[in-house]
């Protein structure tokens, strides 16, 4: 896949605080007929996800659907990401929006709490009759629980997981990191010979520094909330983390060009040797153009309390109340959850499949760094709600908002102290998110 498909192949993202709330509640929208299927059709509007051979492909599986007797057939459509959320709000206050449809990882909570989605309890449900629930990853479901029943459904997890490159490990003669300590000292290690131990990037469009905070934080039992929900970004853990991350910092193991780094930027530091370690998304070696065997999967490590987890980003897909048949969009949602198999097949995606069926197909499970993800580092993921676990709406205005992106920049530059750092943090996202 190209750096610009991948660039925006997880939730939505830059711009969703501020779209969310300058988009007026839609609930409070004038009435109008159903047309979340035009000429009696139920409408998928379908992202960007990969290449256009993505597309391409699920408008196949779109058109190639034949309903049972009494539902209606569907229709595809690309909606672009510039400017999507605005698109999505507009289109559905005029009634003109679609039945179903892909979007922004946390779009279906934004909506929801509009009153303009259609619970997918009767998807989940027929999942269970036909095997499909069974299927699923352990825990992938579990976020879209609300007090209301499923916002949406999950179809693919962009994971967040460590890699290296081996011959940088055995030039700088130290052993992988286990630990915070001895990722520490391995980037040490790997800074003499004139590599980085702690790859990261948050220039523009890059969100990885970003993720780098979270994960961070996460793996030493932290997390932006509390269990319940409310904000704790002063917690001892998050404390610990960014003091550690710091620590990284000073010694040069993060480099200090990394401010600047777009994902291009961070891809050509994996190509030309100079990244030995580090976050990213899976599919790397693919990715930068190196499929030697040196760029490999790292195993997840554990943090000084001996918490173990990284963070997921759980594509959905989502309904409307305005569709012109639920019956027919429950159905038809079902039917293309049960055809995904053909986009990783097809080798179309650069993320990881929420069923346990597709994992194991020889296009995905030949690849020794995918199995590994989803044996040693899915289990451990956790999403943006943690230290809970339940996603809302509130997660907008925390992924990719101006927040999160000043907290990321402050600590990188290295030019705070941990709890002034997530003060201010915890002071800004307060004043963008709803109570």
């Amino acid at each position: 896949m190209t750096a610009s498909s991948t660039t925006f192949s997880r939730r939505g993202f830059l711009g969703l605080a501020a779209a969310a709330a300058a988009v007026p509640a839609l609930a409070a929208c004038g009435g109008g007929s159903a047309s979340g299927g035009g000429n009696g059709e139920i409408k998928f509007w379908d992202m960007p996800w990969g290449t256009p051979a993505y597309n391409e492909a699920a408008k196949k599986l779109v058109e190639g659907y034949k309903p049972a007797s009494g539902n209606l057939k569907a229709s595809y459509q690309i909606i672009q990401w510039n400017n999507f959320y605005q698109t999505f709000s507009s289109a559905i206050a005029s009634k003109t929006g679609p039945a179903v449809s892909t979007g922004g990882g946390f779009q279906a909570f934004q909506f929801d709490q509009q009153g303009q989605i259609a619970h997918a309890d009767g998807v989940v449900d027929a999942m269970k009759k036909n095997g499909m629930y069974d299927d699923l990853l352990p825990g992938v479901l579990d976020p879209f629980k609300s007090a209301n029943g499923y916002v949406a459904v999950p179809w693919q997890l962009d994971m967040r997981v460590f890699w290296y490159r081996k011959s940088l490990f055995d030039q700088a003669g130290v052993g992988l990191p286990k630990d915070w300590a001895t990722l520490l000292e391995a980037g040490k290690a790997l800074k003499k010979i004139g590599a980085f131990g702690f790859m990261t990037g948050a220039g523009a469009g890059n969100n990885y520094g970003n993720h780098s905070m979270i994960m961070m934080m996460v793996n030493n039992g932290g997390g932006v909330w509390s269990k319940d929900g409310q904000l704790d970004l002063m917690n001892d853990r998050n404390v610990e983390a960014v003091e550690f991350l710091l620590e990284l910092r000073s010694n040069g193991i993060i480099d200090p060009a990394c401010l600047g780094y777009t994902t291009d930027n961070m891809s050509a530091q994996w190509k030309d040797k100079k990244a030995g370690f580090g976050l990213f998304q899976i599919g790397v070696p693919q990715r930068v153009g190196d499929t030697s065997g040196d760029i490999m999967v790292a195993d997840p490590i554990a943090g000084p309390h001996g918490d173990k987890a990284t963070i997921v980003f759980p594509n959905n897909i989502m309904m409307y109340k305005n569709t012109p048949s639920q019956a027919s969009s429950e159905a038809f949602l079902v039917n293309y959850l049960g055809q995904l198999k053909n986009l990783w097949q097809q080798k179309l995606m650069n993320s990881l499949p929420v069923f346990k069926s597709i994992t194991q197909i020889p296009e995905f499970a030949n690849d020794p760094n995918n199995v590994k993800i989803v044996k040693d580092w899915q289990p451990i993921a956790k999403t943006f709600a943690a230290q809970g676990s339940a996603l809302n709406a509130n997660l907008a205005a925390l992924d990719g908002g101006q927040a999160l992106n000043q907290f990321t920049q402050t600590v990188l530059s290295g030019q705070t102290d941990a709890k002034t750092a997530l003060q201010t943090f915890q002071s800004s996202l307060q004043s963008v998110i709803k109570s």
